[in-house]
Order: C-alpha cells, then sequence, then structure tokens
C-alpha cells in the first residue's frame, strides 16, 4: 500500500466538517499510515481528543505545552518527522493565517515548520469560501506550493446548498495515494527546462523575438518539481513566476545565453525538456545606439544563424540522459516533427499545430501529439497546459521510465 509507514501530520480546525476527521483519521491508519495529529483549541470543541487519540493511537497535540510540566510539543520535530501535512478540516481562518504566516496555535506554526508536501481540504459556509479574501488566500498557498483539495458541492452546515463541504475522507485518501505513488516518481532526478522566447537585439531599443508566453515551459518545471525532481528552468523574458522551492530558474535573453546556459547543465541532468521558442536567427551587426529613420524608405537587416541548441544537446548526450523536443508547426505537421526528432536525437517530440484553435503562443490551453523514437504516438484533446504538463511528464518518465533508463 501506498501509505503504508508513512507519517502524516492531520491538521484539524474548528469546523463541523471535524467529524470527517475521525473517519478519515481511520482510513489513514488502516492503509498502514501513521497519523500524529495537532488540532486547534477551536476544533476540540467539534471532536474530542480522546476520540481522536483512540483511532489514531497516539496522543493528540493541541497547545504548544503540557500543563503542568512544563514540557512542550516541538514544531520543528514534527516537520523534520512527516512524510505529508493535511489540513482537514480547513477553515477561512485557518487558510488566512496559513497564507499570511500567522503562527499564533500550534498548527500554523506546525506548518511553517514543515519540510513535507501539505495539502488543504477546505471546509466553510458557501459565502465565506468564495469570498474574494478566501480566495485569495488559497490562490496564494497554491503559489507556495501547496496542494489544494477542492471543496465539494452539496448540503452545508447552515443548510444552504453550494460550494464548501469538505471533500468525503475516502477521496482524500485517494488523492493522498495517488500523490504517494505517482508524486515523487521523479525524486532525485535532475531535469533541465527550457522556456519562453529569446529575444536578438537590433540596437537598445528593438529586438527579434516572438510570441512565446514562456507558459508550457513553466508548467512542465512546476509539473517535474512537484513530483520530486531537481528543475533547472533556463528561461528567456516572461512575466511568469515560478513558485516550487525545487526550480532554480535562470534568466536569459538571447539564443546564444541560452546555448551557454543549456550546455552548461545539461552534462549534470537525467533529462532536458526543450521548450523554449528559440529565434534560429540574429542580426549580424548590432547597433550600440538607436537605429534614426533618418527619411530612408527601406532599411536591410542581414541575419546569422544561431547555434542550434537541441542539435547541440543531442550530439553530447549520454547513454541513459533523456532528451524531449518541441514542433510548433503549420503544415505537413507530423512528417516535420518526426523529421526534427531524427535531427536533433530527441526521445520524444511534443507536437503542436498553429491550425488548432487553443494552441500554441500565448493560450494557457494546448493541444499536442506526443511522438517517440519507437513509433509510439500518443494524442490528447485541447486541455490546460498544467495539464498538458502532466500527459508529457507521464508520458516520457511516468512508470518508472526515467528511472529504468537511468
Amino acid at each position: 500500500m501506498s501509505l503504508q509507514g508513512k507519517h502524516i501530520v492531520l491538521g484539524i480546525t474548528g469546523s463541523i466538517a471535524a467529524y470527517k476527521s475521525a473517519i478519515l483519521t481511520r482510513l489513514l491508519v488502516k492503509k498502514g499510515a501513521e497519523v500524529q495529529i495537532v488540532i486547534t483549541s477551536a476544533g476540540k470543541e467539534f471532536i474530542t481528543p480522546v476520540t481522536l487519540s483512540a483511532l489514531s493511537g497516539r496522543p493528540v497535540i493541541s497547545e504548544f505545552f503540557t500543563s503542568g510540566d512544563g514540557t512542550w510539543h516541538s514544531h520543528v520535530d514534527l516537520g523534520l518527522w512527516a512524510d505529508l501535512m493535511i489540513v482537514a478540516p480547513a477553515t477561512a481562518a485557518t487558510i488566512g493565517k496559513m497564507a499570511n504566516g500567522i503562527a499564533d496555535n500550534m498548527l500554523v506554526t506546525t506548518y511553517l515548520s514543515m519540510k513535507a508536501p501539505v495539502f488543504l481540504a477546505p471546509a466553510m459556509d458557501l459565502d465565506m469560501y468564495r469570498h474574494i479574501s478566501t480566495q485569495r488566500n488559497i490562490e496564494k498557498l497554491r503559489g507556495d506550493g501547496i496542494y489544494i483539495i477542492d471543496a465539494a458541492e452539496g448540503e452545508l452546515a447552515s443548510h444552504l446548498e453550494g460550494k464548501g463541504r469538505m471533500e468525503e475522507p475516502e477521496n482524500i485518501v485517494a488523492t493522498l495515494e495517488q500523490f504517494f505513488a505517482t508524486g515523487h516518481d521523479l525524486e532525485k532526478k535532475k531535469i533541465m527546462i527550457t522556456a519562453g522566447p529569446t529575444y536578438e537585439r537590433i540596437d537598445p531599443v528593438r529586438f527579434i523575438g516572438n510570441f512565446s508566453s514562456g507558459k508550457m515551459g513553466f508548467a512542465l518545471a512546476e509539473e517535474c518539481a512537484s513530483r520530486g525532481a531537481e528543475v533547472i528552468l533556463i528561461t528567456g523574458p516572461s512575466a511568469l513566476s515560478a513558485s516550487h522551492p525545487n526550480i532554480v530558474r535562470v534568466n536569459v535573453e538571447s539564443a546564444a545565453e541560452m546555448y551557454d546556459a543549456a550546455l552548461q547543465n545539461f552534462p549534470q541532468m537525467d533529462a532536458a525538456i526543450l521548450s523554449a521558442a528559440v529565434a534560429d536567427y540574429r542580426p549580424e551587426q548590432k547597433s550600440e545606439e538607436k537605429i534614426k529613420r533618418s527619411g530612408k524608405e527601406k532599411f536591410t537587416l542581414s541575419l546569422i544563424s544561431n547555434p542550434d541548441i537541441a542539435a547541440s544537446l543531442g550530439k553530447i548526450k549520454e547513454p541513459g540522459q533523456l532528451t524531449i523536443g518541441f514542433a510548433l508547426e503549420t503544415n505537413d505537421e507530423e512528417h516535420n516533427a518526426m523529421k526534427k526528432m531524427e535531427e536533433k536525437n530527441f526521445d520524444y517530440i511534443v507536437l503542436n499545430s498553429l491550425n488548432d484553435p487553443g494552441a500554441g503562443f500565448g493560450h494557457d490551453t494546448n493541444k499536442v501529439t506526443i511522438l517517440s523514437r519507437n513509433g509510439e504516438k500518443q494524442s490528447f484533446a485541447l486541455k490546460s497546459k498544467d495539464e498538458v504538463a502532466k500527459d508529457i511528464v507521464d508520458n516520457a518518465f511516468g512508470n518508472g521510465k526515467l528511472t529504468m533508463d537511468n
């Protein structure tokens, strides 16, 4: 069982849904997990520590100090002990405290000391859940790398119908099992990802570039990092941010700078995903001053080839290293992608077409076909780029493929 022997800290807050925490505790223990419960003072108004201790087989922690004898509960030790922390139910108040680092109780202090992944299962009335401040705090935590198990719809404690019910314990356990089954399949792997456009300067204020936003590359970086990989993200100019602590961002501007960074880092990598839209050409001469129009009707710009990052990595690729490329095509898509995969020595190539609405530059969605050197082909419907990133990683690295190849 994927939860066998796992150390799980279960945080319980002051919500009527705390009764579900008893069921959740029992299910986790049945799956073989060791469960340490940390409950807020408000949480004890809804379910007793005696009940939770009986189910978990461990004393329930609520306060910093044990009354009377001066012993204290170490939130630092809990942060080191745990393989995972889940707060279920998570009230609006606790979500707000976690999002803003307000450590005024044992639960939030434990969260701030946690080195393991953290999950939240919100529970509150529908108006509280959809309030702009609650949603802002949830998104802030999501951006910090916290996994959100979204609230379900149904009858609430107020007897109103809407979104705000804590997800059912059985579904929460299934989510955690799936996380441990696939969530760390890239543990200790090193993956280099290129993202975004490159800018090739003409003069101090003009450049040759393209419409790439970097969204696909950043989504891939977040997906690989969330599954345990150490990620080097080499990105051209992009307004996006990388939130996962496993991502080291390297900012570059030109194709030459990306080439140098890629060749420097690739020898230490287990894999590389080359999703950047790298300019094929750059100006032969770059003016140090702004070029004036000066009444000229024509302006001729001489271009020279940029170094081919993918081809260069393909030449130095060692046995066991895996490379994935991208092909954005407008005609003869599959033929051109297969040709590119052969020329660049890719193991996989991700094909997307500008002929597909919602795919390509600037969109939050993408529609891809993944082709492999062994002739396999898998096509996917239009999805968010986060979902596409999961499909790519599952296809290329899933089921231990990267581990087996190395």
